[in-house]
């Protein structure tokens, strides 16, 4: 009993630490937004006694938010879509496969690929983004769908080992073909996983700093996060602004992932256990 009660303790102070070290930069932040640079000088985590809600407005104004917002949420739900849609359908291919040789090579030929970091193909990258001239809004798209097939490979071939093959037999007596059997039959049951590499590609694509840095070629088709490197001079910044804008740049991904949050879980527990 005596040692039950200590678990218990125990576990409550962990949780209780967890939630500090996950809200105090989510309230640094919020303070930050609300103050003037004079107030931030004396003091960074005093809340102010006076509220400054005009820097949320002046950071709209010098981001172009809705314009740059509305770049960004084309080019993530884009991707999120295009990524489901493809690389769910090609870790069923490999997964349903895996014992032969070229789709074991192709399988662990994806995999290495996490282990790579982005800044070592970058400059590469680059040129034969401006060969093609895919420097554009559709280029990185294609881009984010590409690049994220080694993760979504690995956790969706997971989640569909659990998956009888029992199911496409019966697709293939009833006289479906590969693409119906796995988008009518085996893309339905998908949807934990699918919910989770959703969550995940929204969260790369939004806040993605880099790729649209060096593929973008079009102001015009800036993303948030390139437009709120305004607030950054050569010898300053204004954090307030720089601040208020991260508060609404974060809002989407709040929204999103409380929507999708039980999938995602199911998703990951799922995925990681049948791995």
């Amino acid at each position: 009993m005596k040692n039950k009660k200590n678990n218990t303790i125990l576990t409550v102070v962990l949780f209780a630490l967890a939630a500090v070290v996950i809200l105090f930069p989510l309230y640094i932040t919020v303070v930050i937004a609300l103050k003037t640079p004079e107030q931030i000088a004396q003091s960074v985590l005093a809340f102010p006694d006076k509220l400054h809600f005009e820097n949320f407005i002046t950071a709209i104004e010098k981001t172009n938010f809705f314009v740059t917002f509305k770049n960004t949420l084309i080019i993530t739900v884009v991707s999120v879509a295009g990524t489901i849609a493809t690389n769910s359908f090609m870790a069923f291919a490999i997964t349903r496969n895996r014992g032969r040789k070229l789709y074991d090579f192709i399988y662990y030929f994806l995999i290495s690929a996490m282990f790579i970091p982005f800044n070592i193909i970058m400059l590469p990258l680059v040129k034969q983004v401006s060969f093609f001239h895919m420097d554009n809004v559709p280029g990185l798209i294609v881009l984010y769908i590409v690049m994220g097939l080694p993760m979504n490979i690995f956790l969706y071939s997971g989640y569909i080992k659990s998956i009888p093959t029992a199911l496409d037999e019966a697709a293939t007596i009833d006289g479906a073909n590969t693409f119906q059997m796995f988008y009518k039959v085996i893309f339905p049951v998908l949807k934990p996983m699918n919910a989770t590499v959703a969550i995940l590609t929204f969260l790369w694509c939004w806040n993605d700093f880099t790729m649209p840095l060096v593929i973008i070629s079009d102001q015009k088709n800036q993303t948030l996060q390139l437009a709120q490197y305004v607030f950054k001079g050569e010898f300053a910044t204004d954090y307030s602004l720089a601040f208020a804008s991260y508060l609404l740049a974060l809002l989407p991904i709040v929204i999103f992932y409380l929507f999708a949050q039980k999938q995602v879980i199911s998703g990951v527990t799922n995925g990681a256990v049948k791995a």
